[in-house]
Protein backbone atom coordinates (compact mmCIF):
# COMPACT_ATOMS: atom_id res chain seq x y z
CA UNK A 1 0.00 0.00 0.00
CA UNK A 2 1.21 3.33 -0.83
CA UNK A 3 0.98 6.78 1.45
CA UNK A 4 -1.90 8.94 -0.20
CA UNK A 5 -0.95 12.51 -0.09
CA UNK A 6 -2.85 14.73 1.44
CA UNK A 7 -6.32 14.86 -0.35
CA UNK A 8 -7.50 18.52 1.72
CA UNK A 9 -10.60 18.68 3.68
CA UNK A 10 -13.77 16.77 1.75
CA UNK A 11 -16.97 18.44 1.55
CA UNK A 12 -20.47 16.85 1.89
CA UNK A 13 -22.23 17.18 -1.48
CA UNK A 14 -24.17 20.21 -1.89
CA UNK A 15 -25.18 22.68 -4.90
CA UNK A 16 -21.79 24.87 -3.86
CA UNK A 17 -19.41 21.71 -3.89
CA UNK A 18 -20.72 21.06 -7.06
CA UNK A 19 -20.30 24.38 -8.62
CA UNK A 20 -16.79 24.91 -7.28
CA UNK A 21 -15.78 22.10 -8.99
CA UNK A 22 -16.75 22.80 -12.42
CA UNK A 23 -15.84 26.20 -12.24
CA UNK A 24 -12.09 24.03 -12.39
CA UNK A 25 -13.39 22.51 -15.46
CA UNK A 26 -12.94 24.50 -18.44
CA UNK A 27 -15.82 23.81 -21.26
CA UNK A 28 -16.42 25.12 -24.56
CA UNK A 29 -19.42 28.02 -24.93
CA UNK A 30 -22.65 27.25 -27.11
CA UNK A 31 -25.85 29.65 -27.48
CA UNK A 32 -29.07 27.46 -27.70
CA UNK A 33 -31.74 28.99 -29.57
CA UNK A 34 -35.45 28.01 -30.49
CA UNK A 35 -38.58 30.08 -31.65
CA UNK A 36 -40.78 30.79 -28.92
CA UNK A 37 -44.43 32.12 -28.46
CA UNK A 38 -43.85 35.43 -27.72
CA UNK A 39 -40.46 35.66 -30.20
CA UNK A 40 -37.07 33.83 -29.83
CA UNK A 41 -35.10 32.72 -27.26
CA UNK A 42 -31.67 31.39 -26.22
CA UNK A 43 -29.18 30.84 -23.17
CA UNK A 44 -25.59 30.43 -23.08
CA UNK A 45 -24.97 26.49 -21.92
CA UNK A 46 -21.58 24.98 -21.32
CA UNK A 47 -23.29 21.20 -20.89
CA UNK A 48 -23.07 20.65 -24.78
CA UNK A 49 -21.97 16.69 -25.31
CA UNK A 50 -22.02 14.75 -28.11
CA UNK A 51 -23.66 11.55 -27.82
CA UNK A 52 -24.19 9.51 -30.79
CA UNK A 53 -22.43 9.36 -34.14
CA UNK A 54 -25.24 7.56 -35.83
CA UNK A 55 -27.41 8.93 -35.56
CA UNK A 56 -25.97 12.18 -35.01
CA UNK A 57 -27.14 13.60 -31.71
CA UNK A 58 -26.43 15.99 -28.83
CA UNK A 59 -27.33 16.64 -25.53
CA UNK A 60 -27.37 19.85 -23.22
CA UNK A 61 -28.94 20.71 -19.68
CA UNK A 62 -31.22 23.36 -18.99
CA UNK A 63 -33.16 24.65 -15.74
CA UNK A 64 -36.42 24.08 -15.52
CA UNK A 65 -36.64 27.76 -13.75
CA UNK A 66 -34.68 29.32 -17.12
CA UNK A 67 -36.79 31.80 -19.10
CA UNK A 68 -35.81 29.89 -22.21
CA UNK A 69 -37.71 26.83 -20.59
CA UNK A 70 -41.06 26.94 -21.51
CA UNK A 71 -40.27 27.73 -24.84
CA UNK A 72 -37.78 24.51 -25.00
CA UNK A 73 -39.84 22.53 -22.99
CA UNK A 74 -42.38 22.91 -25.94
CA UNK A 75 -40.18 23.05 -29.13
CA UNK A 76 -39.53 20.47 -31.98
CA UNK A 77 -36.08 22.02 -33.22
CA UNK A 78 -33.29 24.12 -31.62
CA UNK A 79 -30.26 25.82 -32.69
CA UNK A 80 -26.97 25.19 -31.01
CA UNK A 81 -24.28 27.57 -31.52
CA UNK A 82 -20.60 26.87 -30.76
CA UNK A 83 -18.86 30.47 -30.03
CA UNK A 84 -15.56 31.72 -31.52
CA UNK A 85 -13.10 32.95 -28.78
CA UNK A 86 -14.12 36.84 -30.27
CA UNK A 87 -17.77 36.17 -28.84
CA UNK A 88 -17.06 36.67 -25.44
CA UNK A 89 -19.97 39.42 -25.25
CA UNK A 90 -22.41 37.77 -27.05
CA UNK A 91 -21.82 34.85 -24.47
CA UNK A 92 -22.37 37.68 -21.94
CA UNK A 93 -25.85 38.77 -23.28
CA UNK A 94 -27.51 35.14 -23.77
CA UNK A 95 -26.03 34.65 -19.69
CA UNK A 96 -27.50 37.26 -18.35
CA UNK A 97 -31.06 37.22 -17.07
CA UNK A 98 -33.34 39.62 -18.52
CA UNK A 99 -30.88 40.96 -21.68
CA UNK A 100 -32.16 41.79 -25.17
CA UNK A 101 -30.68 38.79 -26.48
CA UNK A 102 -31.75 39.30 -29.22
CA UNK A 103 -31.82 42.63 -30.08
CA UNK A 104 -29.75 45.01 -32.58
CA UNK A 105 -26.26 44.17 -31.10
CA UNK A 106 -27.25 40.27 -31.75
CA UNK A 107 -27.20 39.25 -35.64
CA UNK A 108 -29.53 36.39 -36.47
CA UNK A 109 -31.57 35.11 -39.41
CA UNK A 110 -34.81 32.88 -39.12
CA UNK A 111 -33.51 29.46 -40.06
CA UNK A 112 -34.77 25.53 -40.91
CA UNK A 113 -37.97 25.42 -39.23
CA UNK A 114 -38.07 28.90 -37.71
CA UNK A 115 -35.46 27.94 -35.66
CA UNK A 116 -33.28 31.40 -35.17
CA UNK A 117 -29.75 31.08 -36.33
CA UNK A 118 -26.78 33.48 -34.93
CA UNK A 119 -24.31 35.16 -37.09
CA UNK A 120 -20.68 34.85 -37.31
CA UNK A 121 -20.57 31.41 -34.80
CA UNK A 122 -17.74 29.01 -35.26
CA UNK A 123 -20.36 25.88 -35.93
CA UNK A 124 -24.07 26.22 -35.99
CA UNK A 125 -26.60 23.50 -36.23
CA UNK A 126 -30.23 23.18 -36.33
CA UNK A 127 -31.38 19.87 -34.25
CA UNK A 128 -34.67 18.01 -33.61
CA UNK A 129 -35.45 17.33 -30.05
CA UNK A 130 -35.82 13.50 -29.06
CA UNK A 131 -36.45 13.67 -25.58
CA UNK A 132 -36.49 15.84 -22.69
CA UNK A 133 -35.20 13.36 -19.58
CA UNK A 134 -35.40 14.86 -15.76
CA UNK A 135 -32.41 15.57 -13.73
CA UNK A 136 -33.02 16.92 -10.81
CA UNK A 137 -33.60 21.07 -11.43
CA UNK A 138 -32.55 20.70 -15.18
CA UNK A 139 -33.86 18.60 -18.06
CA UNK A 140 -31.36 16.81 -20.21
CA UNK A 141 -31.83 17.73 -23.70
CA UNK A 142 -31.07 14.74 -26.43
CA UNK A 143 -31.13 16.23 -29.76
CA UNK A 144 -30.52 15.16 -33.45
CA UNK A 145 -28.74 17.24 -35.82
CA UNK A 146 -30.94 17.84 -39.20
CA UNK A 147 -28.30 20.18 -40.72
CA UNK A 148 -25.77 22.82 -40.19
CA UNK A 149 -22.09 24.50 -40.83
CA UNK A 150 -18.73 23.86 -39.54
CA UNK A 151 -17.00 25.90 -41.82
CA UNK A 152 -16.37 28.85 -40.31
CA UNK A 153 -12.28 28.97 -38.99
CA UNK A 154 -11.56 30.26 -35.57
CA UNK A 155 -10.38 29.04 -32.07
CA UNK A 156 -13.49 28.28 -29.47
CA UNK A 157 -14.45 30.07 -26.42
CA UNK A 158 -14.30 28.85 -23.47
CA UNK A 159 -15.60 29.38 -19.89
CA UNK A 160 -13.12 28.48 -16.94
CA UNK A 161 -13.13 29.93 -13.65
CA UNK A 162 -16.35 32.31 -13.79
CA UNK A 163 -15.26 34.03 -17.22
CA UNK A 164 -14.84 33.62 -21.05
CA UNK A 165 -11.46 33.24 -22.54
CA UNK A 166 -10.22 31.05 -25.32
CA UNK A 167 -7.70 28.40 -25.98
CA UNK A 168 -3.71 29.19 -24.57
CA UNK A 169 -1.06 27.52 -26.67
Amino acid sequence: MTATPDLGTPQLASPDLLRSAFRRHAAGVAVITASGADGPVGFTATSLVSVSAEPPMLSFGIGTGASSWPAISTAEHIGVHILGEHQAELAATFARSGADRFGASTGWREGHAGVPVLDDVLVWLVCRIVARVPAGDHRIVLAEVVLGDPSRAGRPLLYHQGGFSGLRD
